[in-house]
């Protein structure tokens, strides 16, 4: 087996096919920052706190005394492959890892062959797949007997919901622990860790705040990643330089996207956004999302800001701009980035160039104008509820008209309280959709208010 240079998981398959998951304690000189920068317990692992909880299943398995089998699901740069390797290290067993794409029923079945002689000598042998969730089913089921009779205690990673990639019975022998994304705070800690430890950069290069902070965004969460930018910047800069923004921008061909999430730009940018969608300009408005999906804005704040348009600036112009941007907001939740800013990307394009209406905003904000103004009269007792006893003898609910008795579903009858009656709050435009509503609006109004005349 040969060594995969990554500090916590990854895509791809390790050189020559064969997963290896090199040992927490020792790293070459010359490997990869984010080789040696692995972290060798559990005290140097930052994030997944949930998981590491004392007497939790993972810290329990990392210590050598937890039994269970585990399946590690999240995003990639997020520890699964580094858990592994501790696990690996733990007292009296023996570590044995295959990747799953490339090995067949036959590497399983060699791993378990291996496991059962070790049992013999009271060894217990861990089997660590990688990306599991690309093992066929049948490569899965030869992994049953063995997991369930602790012929191997299994460590599986995954970047896909295990619920649909492995097969239930797999499923049900193990446990499924969920790694999260790691926050800029942590991907912060991780680097800031590198620059001071011998095994990273010793001290070897200043990084200024600006470029600290550009790496972090460019990391999106995943560790690996953002030592990976660190180690190319700190080599432009050379022993005893300086790494700054420029530096940066130089080494992973990547300008800086000048954005601050707490700062002006957060609410200069999403305000550009917005207005761009409201003037139906659907390139900038591209523009914007893309600026702000690349610095990493929260995409569920994206998501509910275009909601919040889709009434504000369209409304009935276009009824489908609210279940466009209702269903972007879903995607958001349910499937995540980077996969869901395509979403984004559908929703902004439909609301760009929907026709533009105010009128559900006005309409909305006249009828509350009334009521801070103390225009809120009594509720006309035909249209009081009148479903307890004594209701009638009270006037409530006495005269109401039955609409659906009607053959046209609509007839004379007041509504709004005596001080109300007349008083127009949505008035439709002529743009889109409501073009057709001007007319069906005013139709209405005339037979329902006929009795005011």
């Amino acid at each position: 087996m040969s060594a995969d240079d990554s500090l916590f998981d990854d895509d791809t398959a390790a050189p020559d096919g064969d997963a290896f998951v090199p040992s927490p304690r020792a790293s070459t000189p010359g490997a990869p920052l984010a080789v040696r920068m692995r972290p060798r317990s559990l005290d140097e692992v930052v994030g997944q706190g949930h998981l590491l909880t004392p007497g939790a299943p993972l810290r329990r398995l990392v210590e050598g005394s937890g039994a269970a089998s585990v399946m590690l699901y999240g995003p990639p740069g997020t520890g699964k492959t580094t858990l592994a390797s501790l696990i690996s290290g733990a007292t009296g067993r023996k570590f044995e890892a295959l990747s799953a794409l490339s090995a067949g029923v036959k590497d399983v079945r060699a791993v378990i062959d291996l496991a059962r002689r070790r049992l013999l000598n009271n060894e217990q042998t861990v089997l660590f797949i990688d990306e599991v969730h690309r093992f066929s089913k049948t490569q899965q089921d030869a992994l049953l007997a063995a997991v369930e009779n602790r012929i191997v205690l299994l460590v599986a990673a995954t970047t896909e919901n295990p619920s649909f990639s492995v097969v239930s019975p797999l499923l049900s022998r193990s446990l499924v622990l969920q790694l999260r994304s790691l926050t800029d705070d942590d991907i912060r800690e991780v680097l800031t860790r590198a620059l001071a430890d011998e095994r990273g950069l010793g001290g070897s290069v200043t990084v200024t705040d600006e470029a600290l902070g550009h790496i972090v965004r460019l990391a999106g969460g995943d560790a690996r990643r953002g030592l990976t930018a660190l180690e190319a910047a700190a080599d432009t800069a050379g022993a005893g330089g300086t790494v700054d923004l420029e530096t940066v921008e130089k080494s992973v061909d990547r300008a800086a996207v000048r954005y601050d999430r707490d700062g002006d730009q957060h609410y200069d940018v999403i305000s550009a956004f917005i207005k761009s969608i409201r003037g139906s300009d659907v390139d900038a408005a591209m523009h914007y999302l893309a600026r702000m999906i690349t610095a990493g804005e929260d995409a569920r704040f994206i998501a509910r800001r275009l909601v919040v348009h889709a009434s504000e600036d369209i409304g009935m112009a276009d009824p489908t701009a609210l279940l466009v941007a209702t269903a972007a907001s879903q995607a958001v939740q349910t499937i995540g980035m980077p996969e869901a800013r395509l979403a984004l990307a559908q929703a902004t394009i439909h609301l760009a160039t929907a026709p533009k209406s105010g009128a559900v905003t006005s309409a909305l904000s006249a009828a509350m104008a009334d009521i801070a103004a103390g225009k809120a009269g009594a509720v006309p007792p035909h249209l009081r509820d009148g479903h307890y006893t004594g209701a009638a003898s009270l006037g409530n609910a006495v005269g109401y008209k039955f609409p659906h008795d009607d053959p046209d579903g609509v007839l004379a009858q007041q509504y709004p309280p005596d001080e109300l009656v007349g008083t127009d709050y949505y008035r439709p435009t002529n743009h889109g959709a409501e073009r057709d509503l001007e007319t069906r609006v005013g139709k209405l109004r005339r037979i329902v208010r006929a009795l005011a005349r």
